[in-house]
């Protein structure tokens, strides 16, 4: 029998290491400064972690009003003694410390912390700039507020719906009408629907007898109606238009897309055209990187001159759907009733299939899949890409290049697409996805939405505003409808000219729900009749 082990003698380091980390999980200031103190008093050699974590204890105490004043007098007493002894601090010392002097109320030293991190190297987070941008915006310094986003923007650091909520609250009570625009826009761009505290800030501006003073009595409509066709729909970005007092409602938007307090029509806000084609020629060049090069660049060269399609149908995710059993394999009628349904619904126009090489060759040695895939080729509906290659790059590229419809389930999710970008890729989605089902063999086509639940700014000046709540469903949902007494005789005009942006960069798509008929986005374009091509 062997003599037990003994236990290692902790260095003071150690034991000290061991001990805040136990105060830091409950969240026990008064001891981590105990511990601090005689730590202090014994020379014990202190590390970044160790004041990051005091810090951090520090920062964190500053909300409760019987730990305030000491979580503040150590805190700063910390990162004191962490300079003394030249130990570099990192984004979360930084971070902790810009906490505690806004806590102070000294906003102004904690802009120059974050400013002061070039010298150590270290850039800055969202959550690192916060606490100088609130802090201004709490104690109603505009302009100082407003130096903090535009380093934000420099340093590339992107505000989100609380800072912009901040930013919008601070100009709104400041009576800054044009910064309130601006940050409304900001809004726009950021976030689909707003949280009842933003909408709450929203409505108060509106509420206010300065909002009445902003806005031209005589605007440039034929201006306006340009920039709402160029963006895409939904906004205009041009400023205030109109003048005089706001009324602000509570509303739902009904199956029509019809606000029910003005009665005014919500759009779908797609991307304009010229951020499709910047997005096409990004998703191209990303698959120039991860295919064969001339297997893609053929692909381009023959959707260039076949560019006449309205949807693009991803093949293997339809016929794979719901094939995960004993016999399941490759479902082509699954396929075929996706395409014929198609055809049906745009006005007898072919969709365009794209499929797998691999998958073509199984479909065509099967004589009872043969003549379906043949009349495909017959009537240029399949594209097959080659062996080897990712067909998502190419149904993808395709619907995003052709601005029309793509037929799939899949969430695009993977690798690839996180490559794109999230929330320009989540409104292209949002415009351009058609999800499918199978119920007992019926197909049913989820369409997109006939508007989109996001801030629209309409060419009358009104504008609508949708809250999130707990369902986050549309018709349920509640939008704030705000308008001027004269948006009404403007909003004829400002239907016409959003619905010649749809003419203009898709078309009509339509689906029936509850033997309703609605209209739905997809591409329009008079269609060549297009020669079969099968690229093997």
């Amino acid at each position: 029998m062997g003599t037990p082990k003994r236990k290692k003698k902790q260095t003071p380091e150690t034991q000290f290491h061991s001990s805040l980390t136990f105060c830091s999980k409950n969240k026990d200031l008064n001891s981590a400064i105990s511990l601090y103190e005689s730590a202090v008093s014994q020379n014990t050699r202190l590390n970044q972690h160790h004041f990051n974590t005091l810090l951090y204890l520090c920062s964190n105490s500053v909300t409760d009003p019987s730990l305030k004043q000491l979580a503040l007098e150590y805190g700063f007493r910390v990162f004191d003694h962490m300079s003394s002894i030249e130990v570099l601090p990192n984004e979360a010392t930084i971070t902790a410390v810009a906490r505690l002097a806004a806590a102070k109320g000294d906003g102004d030293y904690a802009f120059e912390l974050v400013k002061g991190m070039e010298k150590y190297n270290v850039l800055p987070r969202l959550r690192t700039c916060d606490p100088a941008l609130f802090g201004f915006c709490e104690k109603l310094e505009a302009d100082k507020a407003y130096e903090v986003e535009e380093y934000m923007n420099k340093v590339g650091v992107s505000v989100e719906e609380p800072e912009i909520a901040a930013l919008l609250k601070v100009s709104a009570e400041t009576g800054r009408g044009e910064r309130v625009y601006d940050y409304l826009h900001k809004l726009r761009n950021a976030v689909r629907c707003v949280h009842e505290s933003t909408a709450k800030i929203i409505e108060d501006w509106y509420r206010d007898g300065r909002a009445s003073e902003v806005g031209e009595v005589n605007w440039d409509s034929g201006r306006v109606k340009e920039a709402v066709l160029r963006n895409g729909g939904g906004w205009h970005g041009q400023g205030w238009v109109g003048k005089g007092d706001w009324s602000v409602q509570r509303a739902n938007v009904d199956s029509d897309s019809r606000c029910c307090s003005c009665g005014e029509h919500l759009v779908c806000v797609d991307i304009d055209c010229a951020e499709t084609d910047r997005f096409a020629q990004s998703v191209a060049a990303l698959a120039m990187e991860r295919e064969v090069k001339l297997n893609f660049s053929e692909f381009q060269d023959w959707l260039d001159k076949h560019a006449d399609y309205e949807a693009i149908v991803d093949g293997a995710n339809i016929g794979l759907y719901q094939q995960n059993f004993a016999e399941g394999g490759f479902s082509l009628p699954q396929l075929d009733a996706v395409v014929k349904e198609l055809y049906n619904r745009s006005g007898e126009k072919w969709p365009l299939v794209v499929l797998h090489n691999r998958r073509f060759r199984s479909l065509v040695e099967n004589p009872s899949h043969r003549k379906v895939v043949e009349e495909w080729m017959d009537k240029g509906i399949l594209y097959t890409t080659p062996s080897g290659s990712n067909d998502d790059w190419y149904w993808l590229y395709a619907a995003v290049k052709l601005k029309c419809l793509l037929v799939t389930n899949d969430e695009m999710r993977d690798h690839i697409f996180e490559l794109l970008g999230s929330s320009f890729f989540l409104k292209w989605k949002e415009r351009h996805q058609v999800r499918y089902t199978f119920v007992k063999g019926n197909l049913k086509l989820q369409t997109p939405p006939p508007y989109s639940s996001v801030i629209q700014e309409s060419e009358s000046g009104s504008w609508h505003v949708p809250v999130a709540d707990d369902s986050d469903e549309e018709p349920a949902r509640t939008w704030l409808c705000i308008t001027r007494p004269s948006a009404s005789k403007a909003s004829t005009g400002a239907l016409l000219s959003q619905n010649a942006f749809l003419n203009s960069c898709t078309s009509e798509f339509v689906t029936s729900h509850n033997d309703k008929t609605t209209t739905k986005t997809g591409k329009r374009k008079e269609r060549s009749p297009s020669p079969s091509h099968l690229m093997t």
